[in-house]
C-alpha cells in the first residue's frame, strides 16, 4: 500500500500521462476537433466525479456562472464535485460550436441531457445553453470560463 508521498507522486505521474495524451496526441486533428474532444472528456470527468482529470482541465483561475446566476470558482465547484455535495448525473452535450482564435476558442453548446443534483436532490435539468472560454497554456487547453444558461429547477421538470 503506498505512503501519503509515494500515492501523490503516483497521482502525479498519471495526471501527467493523462494531460500530455490529451493535449499532446492531436493526432491530425483540427484544433477544433482537439477541443470538442477536450469539451467532451471534461464533461466526463466532471460526470463521474473524476476531480484529478477535471482539475487539470480547468485553469486555476476558472469560473463558473451557474443559470441560477451564481459565481463559483475552481476550488468551489471541483470542491463541491470532489466532496459530493455537486452531482452531476447526466451531461451530455448536443452538437459543440467551436470559435477558435489562435490560443484562445469559444465553445457553445446546448446539452441533449443534463441533470445535477446537490447534497443528494435534483436541482437543474433540461436543456441547458453553455458558453465556455479555452485557453491554450503550456501546449495545453485549459478552460477559463463557463456559463450556463436555461433549463428549469428539477422539481418543475417533474
Amino acid at each position: 500500500m503506498p505512503d501519503g508521498l509515494e500515492h501523490a507522486k503516483l497521482a502525479g505521474l498519471l495526471l501527467a500521462s493523462l494531460s500530455f495524451a490529451v493535449y499532446a496526441d492531436t493526432s491530425g486533428r483540427s484544433e477544433v476537433e482537439v477541443l470538442r474532444e477536450l469539451e467532451r472528456t471534461r464533461l466526463r470527468a466532471l460526470v463521474e466525479a473524476d476531480v484529478l482529470i477535471a482539475r487539470s482541465l480547468h485553469a486555476d483561475e476558472f469560473q463558473l456562472v451557474t443559470p441560477s446566476g451564481n459565481l463559483l470558482s475552481k476550488e468551489q465547484y471541483l470542491g463541491g464535485i470532489a466532496d459530493g455535495s455537486l452531482d452531476y448525473l447526466a451531461w451530455e452535450p448536443g452538437e459543440i460550436t467551436v470559435r477558435h482564435y489562435g490560443d484562445v476558442a469559444a465553445l457553445r453548446y446546448i446539452d441533449s441531457e443534463f441533470l445535477v443534483a446537490s447534497e443528494g436532490v435534483p436541482v437543474w435539468t433540461g436543456e441547458l445553453r453553455h458558453t465556455n472560454v479555452y485557453e491554450k497554456r503550456d501546449g495545453g487547453w485549459v478552460i477559463v470560463w463557463s456559463q450556463a444558461s436555461g433549463g428549469d429547477p428539477a422539481s418543475d421538470a417533474e
